[in-house]
C-alpha cells in the first residue's frame, strides 16, 4: 500500500474548489450583463406617444330652431364651421338628406378634405312641402374614429 498524504489531497481539493467557484462566478456575471453591443445593454425606451387630435366640434349656419327650416328653393347652401382645433390633414364632410316619410335619399354629397373654414356645402333636390332630415357628418381625414354628427329638419316652402 501507498501511504496517502492527507494534507496534499486536501490542498488539491481546496484549490480545485476555489478555481471552480471563480469559474461559476465569472460565468454568472457574464450571463447577467444582457446583450453586448455599443448600447451598453439595458432596456430600450418606448417611443413617444402619438399626439391625439382634439374631438371635432362644428356648427352650421342653418338654424331651424325647434321647427323645420324653410328652404326658399330646390337648393339650400349650408356653411359648416369647425370650432375645435382643425386636424392637420383637415376634415371630410358628408351631407345626407332623407325624406321623413319613407327614408329615401333626396341628396347626398361628400366634400373633399379641407382645412379651411367655413366649408360650403349644398343641399339639393328639395321638393315643396316634403319634410326631410339633413345629417351633417364631419370626420377627420386621418383618424376615422374622430367624427361628429348633427341633424336638422328641412323642407322647401
Amino acid at each position: 500500500m501507498i501511504p496517502i498524504n492527507n494534507s496534499n489531497v486536501l490542498k488539491q481539493l481546496s484549490f480545485r474548489l476555489i478555481v471552480f467557484s471563480l469559474f461559476v462566478i465569472l460565468v454568472s456575471a457574464a450571463c447577467g450583463k444582457g446583450s453586448g453591443g455599443s448600447g451598453g445593454g439595458g432596456v430600450t425606451p418606448p417611443p413617444p406617444p402619438t399626439p391625439t387630435e382634439d374631438a371635432i366640434v362644428f356648427t352650421y349656419d342653418i338654424d331651424p330652431g325647434s321647427n323645420i327650416y324653410a328652404a326658399l328653393g330646390t337648393t339650400q347652401e349650408v356653411k359648416i364651421t369647425v370650432t375645435s382645433k382643425m386636424p392637420t390633414a383637415g376634415v371630410i364632410t358628408d351631407i345626407v338628406v332623407k325624406k321623413d316619410s319613407d327614408g329615401s335619399t333626396v341628396s347626398s354629397s361628400t366634400l373633399a378634405a379641407s382645412t379651411m373654414v367655413p366649408i360650403n356645402g349644398m343641399i339639393t333636390n328639395l321638393a315643396t312641402n316634403v319634410v326631410c332630415t339633413a345629417t351633417i357628418t364631419v370626420k377627420s381625414a386621418t383618424t376615422a374614429t374622430n367624427t361628429s354628427t348633427k341633424t336638422f329638419k328641412i323642407a322647401r316652402k
